[in-house]
This record gives C-alpha cells, sequence and structure tokens, in this order.
C-alpha cells in the first residue's frame, strides 16, 4: 500500500502522515526533509543564495546525517528548502531517491506513506489512496508560531503568516511540480480539527473502498 499525503506548510500533513504510517505498519518518509536537508547544506557552507548548479550538487551529496541536522526545522532552513525546492535541477536529484523509497520501503514493511507537496501528483500518481491536506493561512500560522516559540526563537505571528504565505505562493506558482491537489485526492481541511480527529477521518478514507 502506498498513501500520498501532500499540502502546506503547517497544515497537519507531517503529523497526520506519521500516525498512519505507524497505524498501518508502513515505512514512512517526510520528503521535505530532502530539501530540508539540501538547504542545511548550503546554509552550512554560507551560501544562502545558491545557483540552481549549487544547489543540484548539494542535494546530490546529502546524507543521513544531513537529515538529522538540529537545523533542519530552523525557518531559515524552511524558507530556503522553498527556494530550492523550485529548481528542475534539486527536483530531479531527489526524484529517484523518493520512489525508490517507496518501491523498498525500509525493514520489509509492506508499503509506504510520503509526505510532501506533489507526492501525489508527480512523485507517485499511481499511490494507492491519496490527501491533501490543508488550513487556514492563520490556522496554520498560529500552530508554526507556538513551535517556533517553544523552540526560542524570535518572532511575531504576523511574520509567521508573512512568510507562510510568502512559501505557499512559491509551492504553488513555481513551474516545476507546483503544489495542487490531485484530481483523486481525499481533501481534509484540519483548521476546527485536533490530530485525534484529523486521523480518525483519514482513516476513515484509506480503509473504505477504493475509488
Amino acid at each position: 500500500m502506498i498513501i500520498a499525503v501532500d499540502g502546506p506548510a503547517a497544515s497537519g500533513k507531517g503529523t497526520l502522515a506519521r500516525a498512519l504510517a505507524e497505524h498501518f505498519g508502513l515505512a514512512y518518509l517526510d520528503t521535505g526533509s530532502l530539501y530540508r536537508a539540501t538547504a542545511v547544506r548550503l546554509l552550512g557552507v554560507g551560501n544562502p543564495d545558491p545557483t540552481e548548479d549549487q544547489a543540484t550538487k548539494a542535494a546530490d551529496s546529502i546524507t543521513a546525517a544531513d537529515r538529522e541536522s538540529p537545523e533542519l526545522r530552523s525557518e531559515a532552513t524552511g524558507q530556503l528548502a522553498s527556494k530550492v525546492a523550485a529548481m528542475p535541477g534539486v527536483r530531479a536529484s531527489l526524484l529517484a531517491f523518493q520512489r525508490n523509497f517507496a518501491a523498498n520501503p525500509l525493514n520489509g514493511k509492506r508499503g509506504a506513506v510520503m509526505d510532501g507537496r506533489d507526492i501525489g501528483t508527480v512523485v507517485l500518481p499511481d499511490a494507492d489512496k491519496k490527501l491533501f491536506i490543508t488550513a487556514t493561512a492563520e490556522a496554520r500560522a498560529h500552530r508554526r508560531f507556538l513551535a517556533i516559540s517553544a523552540s526560542g526563537d524570535p518572532t511575531t505571528e504576523d511574520q509567521v503568516l508573512s512568510a507562510l504565505v510568502d512559501r505557499d505562493q512559491r509551492d504553488t506558482e513555481r513551474a516545476q511540480s507546483p503544489m495542487v491537489q490531485a484530481p483523486d485526492a481525499y481533501l481534509l481541511d484540519t483548521t476546527e480539527l485536533d490530530i485525534d480527529a484529523a486521523f480518525l477521518a483519514a482513516k476513515a478514507y484509506i480503509s473504505g473502498p477504493d475509488r
């Protein structure tokens, strides 16, 4: 079973995807971590504004250690990750990794759950189940603000909202693999849902009859 989970930042898709993977006994991959790891590698060498060639070489060279860096969830990493994700060379570099993960799930799992922004449309268009997780920009900004504040980073909720709106625009308007809901994806709005309610809705969809 292959489950594709897409949606914008702070919609809850990562938390939901991990819960689904655990429940159904599937391997899990946060594909955004690949782009963030690429950004971490670039920022680590003092290159916050890379050319596509530089970013592609960074993507080619990321390791498992890069994907576990403490800088992975910083706001600077997220912003640069969104920028390099719009580069065709970077996306091509990471596409094979993602498809190989789905074709060969780790630890003998019988399938995989992968979350990102183009899983159901580009990476795994033939996924057995597809979900598109969304929420209002204000709700997502509030969630992100609470997480950033808890980590000690100084910011305001308005700043977080502005950065999130900018990122949404880059993700939806980029020429290469824009973030859009697949026609056959189940739309789940988490604006008014906690993780338990969102999980129950997603589980019901996945366990239901094929469309």
